[in-house]
């Protein structure tokens, strides 16, 4: 993975992070509250939406700081790093849209995988800018 591409993997998250977003303000609101579902239920489901933009948001901008930076040094932590956050939003926000629109509670099983994806990236990118330091 080159610069360019964790570049473009950042731009991409984030346009579809306003999408969604969007998605989630205007047409989700209205149609939770034609699923038949209790007032607390639609609440957290829109709730739920929110996070999953918001954190898929965060690692979109964070991918574009990581791609810049890769184009000023490259490290093989930082590929590692974007690959990571791509992989943790993937797992972690995806999920959670899924669950959102379906309900489908297994799902939430899996959206640690993801955090715990982004976490490892956010430690790496630390330990990469600690070597960087030291060079």
């Amino acid at each position: 993975m080159r610069d360019r591409h964790i570049l473009l993997a950042g731009s991409v998250l984030g346009g579809l992070g306003v999408a969604l977003g969007a998605f989630g303000a205007h047409w989700l609101e209205g149609a939770v509250e034609q699923w038949d579902l209790a007032p607390d239920e639609q609440l957290k489901r829109l709730a739920t939406w929110e996070v999953a933009v918001r954190y898929q948001m965060y690692h979109a901008l964070a991918l574009i700081a990581v791609g810049l930076l890769a184009t000023r040094t490259h490290s093989s932590h930082l590929v590692w790093v974007a690959k990571l956050f791509i992989a943790g939003v993937t797992i972690f926000s995806g999920c959670l849209y899924v669950l959102v629109l379906t309900g489908i509670k297994v799902l939430g099983a899996i959206v640690p995988i993801g955090g715990t994806c982004m976490i490892v990236g956010w430690i790496l990118l630390a330990v990469s800018a600690w070597r960087a330091r030291q060079e």
